[in-house]
């Protein structure tokens, strides 16, 4: 039987050359190809009654565009970030969309309680609480599951001019909320007296977004254009989106899980404040976290963070850097990695469990559990790590270990 062949990793890269907004982000993805079935049908397990997803061929600017309209009967469109969050998370989407959507609402949650004074927990949404406001956001991330997609990009975000009318009353446009979620973003305003980039649009960026820049290389698949409100005189209102996929190692073996280095240079930050960094990102989902001592420009002495991390946990992880360490900027490269399929066990040392972590043929005592046996037994902390995994090895070639009270006692297995 050959080995399947190597997946390649599929990009989406959102073209802000006219903003960016929840609907704009989804009209373009059904337009690039998203199902609008299978999406009607995901979005149909949130518990919520009173909406319908009605998608229209339109022209923006001569450009040929989809519009993405949420009819809704939901008028007052008031719920907590708590309240978002249950019913994202009770909906039973696939970990990918939940994940990406409520790394959204996440991120706005930040940003409207950092702006009110209160805990993100128990901000109020407004126009962002809405069904139409819930549909576009899990709509995208559903939209990008559909699509196969790994790992989001975009180019620099324009926003507009002047002033917009909202909830909290008349407000400088941008937003401070977009403001805000466009920290770290490449950003440039246009003279148009209109709200290009909402508080939506920046979230998904801020959260989905691993890099911004011009189109990464890629082999373009499909490209689609998703439509703002309204025609403007100066330019098409539209978000352009185009998927793609990377070359793959035609040696690689088998289809590879996609990832993402995150990367950030630091000459100011302390040991202390590295370790911590470290520990941080690890608790919040990266798959590893490391920092490599270089050299920096006129010889300054640095570090480099390094974080791998799924696609779909960049956005979040990429914050944390830059909240953690004060850094100026991430970058980030795509991958893919072949992580070993591993299991974990339990063995008896001298009436002692010590839990082992086994690979294949190799098995790693764990090293706190042998450090509390060491202390207990009296021994070094290699010599009981060495009789755990010989335990190990005996229990799976299906050997008798020697008892607790025998001569060197080994131990035994005590679960498999």
């Amino acid at each position: 039987m050959t080995d399947p062949a190597p997946r390649p990793t599929t990009i989406a890269w959102f073209h802000c050359f006219a903003g960016i907004a929840g609907d704009m982000a989804l009209g373009s993805l059904i337009d690039a190809g998203a199902d609008v079935d299978e999406l009607r049908a995901l979005l149909g397990r949130i518990a919520l009654d009173g909406w319908e997803l009605v998608t229209e061929p339109v022209l923006r600017g001569g450009i040929a565009a989809t519009a993405a309209i949420v009819r809704t009967r939901d008028p007052a469109g008031r719920r907590t970030h708590a309240d978002i969050v249950e019913l994202v998370g009770a909906a039973g989407l696939p970990d990918r969309v939940t994940e990406r959507a409520l790394g959204t609402f996440g991120a706005l949650a930040e940003v409207e309680g950092a702006l009110h004074g209160r805990p993100a927990a128990e901000v109020h949404f407004h126009e962002v609480g809405g069904h139409d406001a819930i549909i576009d956001v899990v709509g995208t991330a559903a939209a990008l599951e559909l699509l196969g997609v790994d790992v989001v990009t975009a180019s620099s975000v324009a926003t507009g001019t002047g002033t917009v009318r909202t909830a909290h009353g008349v407000l400088p446009n941008p937003p401070p909320a977009v403001t805000r979620l466009l920290r770290g973003i490449p950003a440039y305003g246009r003279e148009t007296p209109v709200e290009l980039t909402t508080p939506t649009g920046a979230a998904l960026l801020a959260t989905l977004a691993s890099g911004f820049g011009p189109m990464p290389a890629m082999r373009v698949t499909s490209t689609g254009f998703g439509a703002g409100g309204a025609e403007l005189p100066e330019l098409p209102n539209c978000t352009q989106v185009v998927i793609g996929t990377t070359p793959v190692d035609p040696e690689a073996v088998g289809p590879g899980q996609p990832v993402l280095t995150l990367e950030a240079n630091l000459d100011d930050a302390t040991g202390e404040q590295l370790g911590h960094a470290l520990e941080v990102l690890l608790a919040a989902g990266a798959h590893d976290a490391w920092i490599t001592p270089v050299l920096m420009k006129k010889g300054r002495p640095g570090h480099v963070l390094s974080v791998l991390a799924d696609p779909g946990a960049a956005g979040r992880l990429r914050r944390l850097v830059t909240d953690l360490t004060g850094s100026f900027g991430v970058r980030a490269t795509a991958g893919e990695r072949w992580p070993a399929a591993r299991s974990m066990h339990e063995v008896d040392v001298e009436g002692l469990r010590i839990a082992i972590k086994a690979a294949g043929h190799r098995a790693k005592a764990e090293f706190a559990d042998v450090v509390a046996a060491a202390e207990a037994l009296g021994r070094p902390t290699h010599e009981v790590a060495s009789l755990a995994e010989e335990a190990w090895r005996r229990a799976r070639a299906g050997e008798p270990g020697p008892g607790a009270d025998a001569p060197g006692g080994q131990g035994t297995p005590t679960s498999s």
